[in-house]
């Protein structure tokens, strides 16, 4: 895939069944005719055409990719403004705030939680006109970006015209933003190197629900300045405020590379074998680990966990970091290089979703983070769980980003449900492909909860999630809570998410 500056959708309604399409949610606030120009008074554009309510009304959820093949969107918006400057999202937001409309604030809409599906209509507000490189201090090696910019466009142009990366390379690189990575703590597939969007975000620039626009951060390596409001709106998902504007850490391209490619006996060997790098202070960009399933799935390494290890960063650090590598696989075979090749090559592929519910095949990834204490049981009652569901025909996991505490777990499971099987245990209502995702999520969610790991390490909450969140958080969701009424106290910022409680109802569910 190629950014375009446009959303890229699961798939494409046919331009003649667009009309046909219908909410599944059915729960939208309506904006009437003063507000709606009120909002044209302030927003360079406004637009009601039934595409543009459409597309907005969905995002790469997976459930929501096999509605939209029945011909439904969660929800539809009212209205979809696009505003140009970070003055437009305020004064959209301040007309809305005094109207009492929802405001869903999107921009790739790559996300796979619902996080920017409008659950209660009203406006959905797209960012993608706020693109583009705001400044680059190199000296400083920070750069200034608007919330709307792909990341491709971003990082070709750090490349080009800067010789610079922020080294944030998510799967979804070509359909995200950069708004959209600090709105869901977004990880890339180097963050072993370069730490999450968290690790590298300075300062952000924010609208406030009232239409004021406040930023965060000093322009210092650090600072001891009360709380850091940052991270207060890193990960709030378009509830708390809208990102309009970042400035970032970035690092001068790395010149030098090293792969290798071992293979375990077993999925815990090689997480110790992860762990005790790690430990020792090596940070190779990818420590990726494939348990014996998905060895054999993508690989064609039968009885092996296969671990990918790649680094890239200035050639006097490679070498290092790459003989920690070696003295800690040494037990494991060592395996053809060539697979780090296949895996680069392939590694921003999306999973055809459609094709997969057109088949009547219910799929999914499910990404998690925990303890290394953790971590193998984690795995284990995961696995169990998920292979124990009537229908179930694929149920394995890969170690996708390494840290010296712990790391991310990433679950697939995929399987073709009937309707007698998805009935026999409890977990969402529906037809029988909804009760076997609900049955899939709760058994990973479950598991996690259980050992103290985190509900998910980099694609945030959203509707998937929101029902989760409380008791992970337990005491302090009701901090989070008065937060936004605090910082909302009307509610209309991005309602139904993070399972916060809005005034325009509960957070729907299958």
């Amino acid at each position: 895939m190629t950014g375009s500056g446009r959303p890229t959708p699961p798939f494409a309604f046919g331009s003649g069944d667009v009309g046909d399409v219908r909410s599944r949610f059915g729960r939208e606030v309506a904006v009437d005719d003063a507000l709606a120009d009120r909002l044209a008074g302030v927003c360079e554009e406004v637009v009601t055409s039934t595409g543009s309510l459409v597309e907005a009304g969905r995002d790469w959820w997976p459930l929501s990719v096999s509605w939209g093949v029945a011909g439904e969107v969660p929800a539809l918006p009212a209205v979809v403004a696009r505003p140009r400057s970070a003055a437009e999202v305020a004064a959209v937001l301040a007309v809305c705030d005094a109207g009492g409309v929802p405001v869903t604030a999107a921009a790739g809409r790559s996300g796979v939680c619902g996080g920017s599906v409008p659950v209660f209509g009203g406006v959905a507000l797209d960012l993608t006109g706020l693109a583009g490189m705001v400044a680059v201090d190199d000296l400083s090696l920070t750069v200034e970006v608007r919330a709307g910019t792909f990341g491709d466009d971003f990082e070709a142009e750090l490349g080009a015209a800067h010789g610079l990366t922020l080294g944030h390379w998510p799967q979804s690189m070509a359909m995200s933003t950069v708004g959209g990575w600090l709105a869901c703590r977004s990880a890339g597939q180097y963050s072993t190197r370069y730490g999450k969007i968290e690790d590298l975000v300075v300062g952000l620039e924010v609208a406030l629900a009232d239409g004021r626009v406040i930023r965060t951060g000093a322009r210092a390596p650090r600072a001891a300045a009360g709380p850091d409001l940052t991270s207060l709106f890193v990960g709030s998902e378009g509830t708390l405020g809208v990102i309009t504007e970042a400035r970032l850490r970035v690092r001068p391209r790395p010149t030098g590379e090293r792969s290798a490619v071992y293979g375990f006996a077993s999925f815990a060997d090689g997480l110790d074998a992860c762990r005790r790098v790690l430990r020792r202070g090596a940070t190779p960009a990818v420590v990726r680990l494939y348990d014996a399933a998905e060895s054999a799935r993508q690989f064609h390494v039968e009885d092996r966990a296969v671990l990918l290890v790649f680094d890239e960063a200035d050639p006097a650090l490679v070498g290092p970091v790459a003989t920690v590598v070696a003295e800690e696989c040494g037990a494991a075979e060592r395996l053809d290089s060539s697979l780090v090749e296949q895996w680069l090559a392939h590694r921003n592929e999306v999973a055809p979703l459609a094709a997969l519910a057109r088949e009547g095949i219910v799929a999914d990834t499910i990404e998690i983070a925990a303890s290394w204490t953790a971590l193998p049981a984690i795995y284990g009652a995961s696995i169990a769980a998920l292979s124990a569901l009537d229908g179930t025909v694929v149920a394995s996991a890969h170690q996708s980003h390494a840290y010296p505490d712990g790391a991310c777990l990433y679950f697939t499971f995929a399987g073709t449900p009937t309707p007698a099987g998805a009935s026999s245990s409890g977990g969402g209502s529906g037809n029988a492909a909804d009760i076997y995702y609900c049955q899939a999520w709760d058994a990973v969610m479950s598991a996690t909860l259980a050992h103290g790991g985190a509900l998910s390490h980099h694609h945030g909450v959203g509707i998937n999630r929101g029902r989760y969140l409380a008791g992970a958080l337990g005491p302090a969701f009701e901090v989070l809570a008065s937060v936004k009424a605090a910082l909302d106290p009307r509610g209309i910022l991005n309602p139904g998410k993070l399972g916060l409680p809005s005034p325009f109802g509960e957070a729907p569910w299958p």
